[in-house]
């Protein structure tokens, strides 16, 4: 209940430069949810047409001191803009309004202060966050001696930052190389799996589409899972197994997000970078939501930054039972409708896989000698076993199914063929 009493109350500031105004909505709400997330209680909202950012306050002069009476109205504590701003634009509105100003890269940066829960994810928010306040140290005097609490100032920002960009620098220049070494042992261990030759299935999709929920439930993992835009930051990984039998590995991913800020898409690159290593992407997205499209879009644009557009993918529209009345399925890989919440659907999402890593396998059929238990029990849990019969005469147990053509149990099976 104490979290209650200290939300803070802000007013969200936006310019619309398009005629969008679908988009803008969207994009307008999405920064209301963002804020409920970081704690904090919209008031109200502004927002302003124009042909183009105003290059000195964002917002129109008329608008400003509009805003600046609303906020003495309502008393409010902050006030966040719909874009990024630049340092001069954040100095100018700034001495004209009594309430702190943040933006849209700042709040997103806060909530990835409170949810990053592994070294590399805290390690990468700090790198964001400081690269962020480098440039717009000048002329902001004592303002930055000591970052206050609330929003768009959590997490690591709280410590004591000298206004000295030396500092900054320096501690930037660390961060870096924690963060290599982080990798560096990231890389290791998919090495080991690379060896081990697990196939690995990683889940993608945009924010609060239900991936930690799906995650939790197709491998029983307790990953953090709530109602909110960036429950998960750190990448997890987990055992899935196939209705067959058949082993694979699962990791849940970081949520997409439209707009990213640029910060942060270098600095959770190497978060991403797991998906880089999956034999399956599962694309999650959110057929309850008005603008799924635009999700979906924003997702597929990011895996093609992040070169993975050749990996097999498998499109899951969630939230089935909650299903948007305009929503029209649009990708071009195979889909899978379902709730995952719902035990019969997340069965017939396993086929659903199992069909599509049966098709990336080659079929095999062997006669393994009843004393090799170890191999058979490798076959049940390595590839996908279709049939296996004892033949009495020979004591041999015939075994017909699908392996992976670069795991060692395929080299294993050659033997019993010839």
């Amino acid at each position: 209940m104490e979290q209650r009493e200290t939300k803070e109350k802000a007013i969200l500031v936006g310019c619309q430069i398009d005629d969008d105004d679908l988009r803008f909505q969207y994009s307008m709400d999405e920064l209301g949810s963002l804020t409920e997330t970081a704690q904090g209680e919209v008031l109200a909202s502004l927002v302003q047409k124009r042909d183009r950012l105003h290059p000195a306050t964002y917002i129109g002069k008329g608008k400003v001191e509009e805003l600046s009476a609303l906020v003495a109205e309502l008393e409010a504590d902050l006030v966040i803009f719909n874009d990024e701003l630049s340092p001069s634009q954040k100095r100018n509105l700034a001495s004209g309004i009594e309430a702190r100003i943040i933006d849209r890269t700042q709040l997103i940066l806060d909530i990835f202060a409170q949810r990053a829960r592994s070294k590399e994810g805290k390690l990468q928010v700090e790198l964001a966050q400081l690269q962020y306040i480098l440039p717009r140290l000048a002329g902001q005097g004592t303002a930055l001696s000591r970052l206050g609490g609330g929003i768009g100032t959590r997490g690591p920002g709280e410590t004591k930052l000298e206004s000295d960009r030396r500092h900054i620098r320096r501690r930037i220049d660390d961060i870096k190389g924690q963060l290599s070494v982080v990798v560096q042992h990231r890389e290791r261990y998919r090495e080991r799996r690379k060896k081990n030759k697990a196939f690995q299935v990683a889940i993608v999709g945009y924010t609060n589409a239900g991936k930690s929920t799906l995650f939790n439930r197709l491998s029983e993992a307790d990953s953090y899972e709530e109602n909110q835009l960036f429950a998960t930051l750190d990448p997890m990984t987990r055992k899935l197994i196939l209705p067959s039998g058949f082993l694979s590995l699962i990791t849940d991913t970081v949520g997409f997000i439209q707009d990213l800020p640029t910060a942060l898409i270098a600095a959770f690159r190497s978060t991403l970078e797991e998906v880089k290593e999956a034999d399956l992407l599962l694309h999650v997205v959110d057929m309850s939501n008005p603008d799924y499209f635009q999700h979906e879009k924003t997702v597929i644009k990011l895996l093609e930054d992040l070169d993975v557009k050749d990996i097999p993918q498998l499109t899951v529209y969630n939230k089935r039972d909650l299903q948007h009345p305009d929503f029209v399925p649009t990708a071009d890989t195979p889909t899978v409708f379902i709730s995952a919440f719902n035990e019969d659907d997340r069965h017939a999402l396993k086929v659903k896989i199992e069909q599509l890593v049966v098709g990336m396998m080659e079929p095999y059929e062997v006669m393994v000698p009843s004393t090799e238990g170890k191999l058979l029990s490798q076959l049940k849990n390595d590839t996908i076993l279709r049939e296996l019969t004892f033949d009495e005469e020979t004591q041999d147990y015939r075994c017909k199914g699908y392996s992976l053509k670069d795991h060692q149990i395929t080299g294993q099976l050659q033997k019993f063929n010839e």
